[in-house]
């Protein structure tokens, strides 16, 4: 087979502690999966999970300098747990979610806040707000073998030093098996697929000159330097 020109390299992300890859497919992320802040945003928190998604190319990965986004005044933060599949599955059970993990990462689902609220206003898609060009943080990939389930900790977010979002991964609305599970019934998920999993409380502006900094408990953090 023979391309009219050369197909990009394919996404992917470091290992922690190793020389490999961890190949991406697609990426999933989930609104409003912490309580808190899903009342900060106006919204009722008993809602089932929702999805929207990033295209694999706009992932970021290791700690990187990213230029501040055309179109927007208001880049916002959303610090989360990363879910890296392994295996894939329609219709998967909550039991048998988690069989389906490779591991986990920390993440930096950045937004241009004025833009996704305008489209809300209009009723419009969130697609430019979210799955802009570098709006897809992504630390290195724990190997579930090495962090277990993650099913709870500390997750934080800092800029410039400045604690913005202090959370818990307990706090979830829809804890990781239940999103995979009901992710499954929608499409049917692939080894290489990518779960941003929500953001706690504390989402804010991030402005130009300024460093994003996302730890997470058992994976450690990642850091974005934005402009």
């Amino acid at each position: 087979m023979t391309f009219v020109f050369a197909p990009p390299a394919p996404a992917s992300v470091p290992v922690k502690g190793s020389a490999d890859r961890f190949p991406v497919r697609r990426i999933f992320c989930v609104g409003r999966n912490y309580e808190e802040h899903a009342k900060e945003m106006g919204a009722d928190t008993k809602e089932p999970p929702f999805f929207f998604t990033k295209s694999a190319d706009s992932l970021v990965t290791g700690n990187a300098a990213i230029p501040y986004p055309s179109a927007t005044a208001d880049l916002h933060h959303e610090a989360e747990l990363v879910v890296a599949l392994g295996q894939g599955g329609s219709h998967v059970s909550v039991e048998a979610a988690s069989d389906l993990i490779w591991g986990f990462a920390p993440g930096n689902d950045l937004t241009r806040r004025d833009m996704q609220a305008q489209a809300k206003q209009q009723r419009r898609p969130w697609d430019m707000s979210k799955g802009f060009d570098r709006s897809a943080v992504c630390g290195d990939i724990t190997p579930v073998a090495d962090c277990g389930a993650m099913s709870k900790g500390r997750i934080l977010c800092t800029v410039d030093g400045q604690i913005r979002q202090d959370g818990d991964l307990a706090d979830m609305i829809w804890d990781v098996p239940h999103v995979i599970a009901y992710l499954s019934t929608l499409v049917e998920l692939q080894p290489g697929d990518l779960i941003f999993t929500g953001t706690p409380a504390g989402v804010g502006a991030v402005a130009r000159g300024e460093t994003v900094r996302v730890e997470i408990e058992g994976l450690g953090a990642v850091e974005t330097k934005v402009g």
